[in-house]
């Protein structure tokens, strides 16, 4: 059941990722600054409801697995995790805080894009890990 429910976590969060990297962040780029500080205002607030359970609902899961079966496999999906914790909450929250109040947002989004390519390829990886542990 929580090796389910894992998979679930997990796979929310990989669709999530891509689509942040290949339509969300790219589509930044087609708005004047003033209107991506307006959009990108709603756009925080609406994506946390959807981001927040997925990426508590993957941390429990796998802690859980962790601390239940230790194997380097849960631990390292574990630290792959709380990686991409790090990441959010040091790099890229902070970036997001900056394209609010900046004059030419266009280096930002860009920079962004870039930087995200980090995230996608740790949560495509943390779901390969239970895809594999799954078989």
């Amino acid at each position: 059941m929580l090796q389910s429910l894992s998979l679930i976590f997990d796979t929310g969060c990989l669709i999530l990722i891509w689509l942040v990297q290949l339509v969300i962040y790219p589509g930044f780029q087609y708005y004047s600054p003033s209107d991506l500080k307006n959009w990108h205002s709603k756009y925080t607030g609406q994506i946390t409801m959807v981001v927040l359970p997925l990426i508590v609902g993957q941390l429990i899961t796998s802690s859980m697995l962790a601390y239940l079966e230790i194997s380097t496999l849960n631990l390292t999906k574990l630290a792959l995790i709380l990686t991409n914790w790090v990441l959010t909450f040091v790099v890229f929250v902070p970036l997001h805080q900056k394209l609010e109040h900046i004059a030419e947002p266009l280096q930002l989004t860009k920079a962004l894009i870039v930087k995200n390519w980090l995230r996608t390829i740790i949560w495509s990886l943390i779901f390969l890990l239970t895809l594999f542990k799954g078989l």
